[in-house]
């Protein structure tokens, strides 16, 4: 075999696991809408700060009109906007602040090459203690200490004008590019979830499965710092969860395990009868339905107690749905959110076709637990 056969074989062979490689995101989550979206944005941002800054402070020899570190910040900006590294604050403390560090370093520190070392190491020190630690604030220490003449005349105001002044800007711009892309940013991290009863006790998806502490223990572990919010990793686990229940317990349908003889309630009949309802079949949660036998919403003993005259109209609550084909286990969140009692499971025209409580998804998780632990092992 030719040297040039020894190369060539293997990259046809390969072809395909390097195709796919390329296509393949280095971020999770970043489809190509969003890295075309990410391109587009830093193109209009990157631009109009430019722009914009230059109208403002003037163009010239005795000032940058945009400084190299909005570049990166453009990247994580546009790129991967929920990261803590890309927010608001971190923008533009991140890169004032470190920029304010290297002209003090610049000024105080008379060997450039200490100044330099000290001057981004110190810039991580203030980012870090003032929860704005932000990459390109390194960059941008480094550019106030070696960035030459117009930055060196610009002294002082170079932190502000125009690090500060461009990341503003491209911040602002961020903010209306992200929403005109229907993306949340700022980004809110998940909030945690609260006991619905008002009481000590966690929620009940959180008292199963991992806790707090359990990522905590795993992160110092892996020894490693996770460029993700600490309530967006642990949201993120417990989806993880779900899915694997749903894919393990998938075969199970709605229609498997759902109550078809159901109880309803019109939806212009007196609280009273649902009261009467609720007693005399002992349920928490009756679907109430208009003239054409359509779902419209629940109404449970809370909504009757608070609404005890007039009709059901007046007391209705929005209606948790599924359908008979998706997987039981998907219920799971939704019926331990101390909230739900009840999934009405509805056909394409809003009929009740059924419904799953929270009574039926326990009995079938119970004897699929009970199943497998029969299993030889």
């Amino acid at each position: 075999m030719s040297r040039l056969s020894r190369i060539v074989r293997p990259l046809r062979a390969g072809g395909r696991t390097w195709a796919g490689r390329l296509s393949t995101p280095i971020l999770p989550g970043a489809s190509l809408r969003e890295r075309l979206l990410a391109c587009l944005g830093a193109l209009i941002g990157i631009a109009l700060t430019g722009l914009i800054s230059g109208w403002i402070v003037g163009q010239g020899p005795h000032i940058p009109m945009i400084v190299a570190p909005m570049g990166a910040s453009a990247v994580l900006l546009f790129a991967v906007p929920a990261s803590p590294l890309a927010q608001p604050w971190s923008i533009i403390g991140g890169n004032t602040l470190s920029a304010l560090i290297g002209v003090t370093a610049a000024h105080v520190i008379p060997d450039p090459v200490a100044a330099i070392g000290v001057g981004v190491s110190l810039a991580i020190a203030v980012m870090s203690l003032t929860r704005c630690l932000h990459p390109p604030g390194g960059a941008a220490a480094l550019t106030a200490l070696i960035g030459g003449p117009a930055v060196t005349s610009s002294g002082f105001l170079f932190p502000f004008v125009p690090v500060g002044l461009n990341s503003l800007i491209l911040v602002g711009l961020g903010i209306v590019f992200h929403r005109l892309a229907r993306r949340q940013y700022p980004h809110v991290p998940a909030a945690v979830p609260a006991n619905a009863h008002d009481t000590a006790d966690l929620p009940a998806a959180l008292r199963v499965g991992f806790h707090a502490e359990d990522i905590d223990a795993a992160l110092l572990t892996l020894n490693e710092s996770l460029d993700i919010d600490r309530a967006d990793l642990d949201r993120l686990l417990r989806e993880v969860e779900h899915k694997a229940l749903v894919r393990s317990r998938g075969t199970v349908t709605c229609a498997d395990i759902m109550s078809r003889d159901v109880v309803t309630i019109g939806l212009h009949e007196p609280a009273a009868r649902a009261r009467e309802l609720l007693f005399k079949h002992d349920v928490r949660t009756l679907p109430v339905v208009d003239e054409r036998d359509r779902l419209v919403g629940t109404v449970g003993l809370r909504e009757v107690t608070l609404q005890a005259a007039g009709d059901i109209a007046q007391a209705l609550s929005a209606a948790r749905t599924a359908g008979p084909d998706e997987p039981a286990a998907a219920l799971v969140p939704v019926l331990t959110d101390g909230r739900t009692h009840a999934v009405v499971v509805t056909g394409p025209d809003r009929r009740v076709l059924g419904i799953v409580t929270q009574t039926d998804m326990l009995a079938t998780l119970a004897r699929a637990a009970t199943a497998q632990a029969l299993l030889p092992s």
